[in-house]
C-alpha cells in the first residue's frame, strides 16, 4: 500500500471525502516527521514508536572493489512495532481476537 491507498483506506474507513482523508493523512505524517526530527519520540499505544538515533562515523567497504570507505556520521529515524501491530502482522492481518471468532 503507498500512500494514495492509505488515503483511499482512511476515506473508505471514515466515510470522509478524499481531500479531508488526504489532509487528515498528511497532517499526521508531517506531525510525525516534524516531532522526530526535532529529537522527540512519537509513541501511539499498540501501533509503535518512532525516535531518531545517532550513527556514528565508520568505516565500511565497497563490496564491489573491497576498498575502504568513510561513512559519515548521521542521524536516522528508527521505527519499533507496538504489540498489536506484531499481532496483526504475525496472524496475517487480522487480531488474535478475529481468528478465534
Amino acid at each position: 500500500m503507498n500512500k494514495r491507498g492509505l488515503i483511499r483506506a482512511v476515506a473508505d474507513d471514515t466515510h470522509w471525502t478524499h481531500a479531508e482523508a488526504a489532509d487528515a493523512v498528511k497532517a499526521v505524517l508531517t506531525a510525525v516527521e516534524n516531532a522526530v526530527g526535532r529529537g522527540d519520540k512519537v509513541s501511539i499505544t499498540g501501533f509503535g514508536s518512532f525516535e531518531r538515533v545517532h550513527r556514528p562515523s565508520r568505516t565500511a567497504r565497497n563490496p564491489s572493489t573491497g576498498a575502504e570507505v568513510r561513512v559519515e556520521e548521521s542521524w536516522v529515524p528508527k521505527f519499533r512495532p507496538g504489540s498489536r501491530f506484531k499481532e496483526v502482522v504475525d496472524v496475517g492481518g487480522r487480531t488474535a481476537a478475529e481468528t478465534i471468532s
